[in-house]
């Protein structure tokens, strides 16, 4: 049943019955065959067929969403089986935040390779709500995530704690002197912020909240490389995490100015499935205590954040 499913569920990702042949190295009527089998089994005709197109009609979509939670858990079922009998192997899959998965995930993936070679990362980047719906989904198996969350079938636990900066284009002579700043004296300057929904914009308003600040002027972006450029060409001034400036700081292009008052600081939290049983990929990326049904994690990651 599970070849069956992953044949259905690729001709809804492909839209097509000839690119979902080429993807699974299967002939085009094998295909229809099977996607045929599946609607007799069910009963339900799933997929609108034409020439130009293939679209799940309302039973599809039904079967299109439970089947890819199916062969999420049958994969997570077969990388555990195999690791009872194996050594750490096989795909990784993590869901992380843009600042985390973009700025410090690499350099951990880096390093957990080079003990386990045979461990195969994948990353997806998204928002909070985006990586905790791969969690439940089965589509990931551990999330990193920005700032707090609360779902009753996961767990989830702070690891790593951010501090967050005022950055300033490091050729701006106003800012030659300054290692730390008033926030009121930034008033006047263009705010370049990410959008709405963000962990890191989440962050600045929390911060101008705080300190009973609103900017004149704000621009919003959609990424933080696109803000950090913007910055380093005079456009304005903006918050992010030190992680994600590390190198233009070493460049000498950009400038981390400390906000008076109390540091503006967020969490970064790892959320798993609510189960006891966990690949040993995951294990070694957790370190010696993986996260067991009603036990608080101690993550070895805290030690290895860089």
């Amino acid at each position: 049943m599970d070849q069956v499913l992953e044949v259905f569920v690729t001709v809804v990702e492909k839209g097509n019955f000839t690119r979902a042949a080429e993807e699974l190295n299967m002939t085009q009527p094998a295909v229809s065959q099977y996607v045929q089998s599946l609607e007799r089994s069910l009963g339900a005709k799933l997929l609108e067929r034409s020439n130009k197109y293939v679209r799940m009609n309302q039973a599809g979509e039904i079967v299109f969403h439970h089947a890819k939670n199916i062969l999420g858990m049958y994969t997570r079922m077969q990388a555990l089986v195999d690791d009872a009998l194996h050594r750490a192997s096989g795909e990784l899959s993590i869901g992380a935040s843009y600042t985390f998965g973009e700025y410090v995930l690499p350099h951990l993936l880096a390093h957990l390779r080079k003990q386990y070679p045979l461990i195969i990362p994948k990353i997806q980047i998204g928002n909070t709500a985006d990586v905790a719906e791969m969690i439940l989904n089965h589509e990931a198996e551990i999330g990193i995530i920005e700032g707090e969350y609360q779902h009753e079938k996961l767990y989830i636990e702070p690891f790593a704690e951010d501090e967050m900066f005022i950055i300033v284009p490091a050729a701006d002579e106003r800012f030659a002197k300054e290692s730390g700043i008033c926030i009121s004296e930034l008033k006047d300057e263009t705010w370049v912020v990410r959008e709405s929904g963000s962990g890191t914009r989440r962050a600045a308003e929390r911060m101008f909240a705080d300190r009973h600040f609103q900017p004149n002027i704000r621009v919003e972006f959609g990424s933080t490389q696109l803000i950090k450029e913007s910055v380093e060409a005079g456009l304005g001034v903006t918050l992010l995490s030190h992680w994600a400036v590390r190198k233009e700081i070493s460049l000498g292009t950009l400038k981390m100015l400390k906000p008076e008052g109390a540091p503006v600081r967020r969490h970064f939290s790892l959320i798993t499935q609510a189960t006891p049983y966990h690949t040993k990929a995951v294990e070694v990326f957790f370190g010696p205590a993986p996260p067991k049904r009603g036990v608080s994690r101690q993550s070895s990651m805290k030690h290895r954040v860089p």
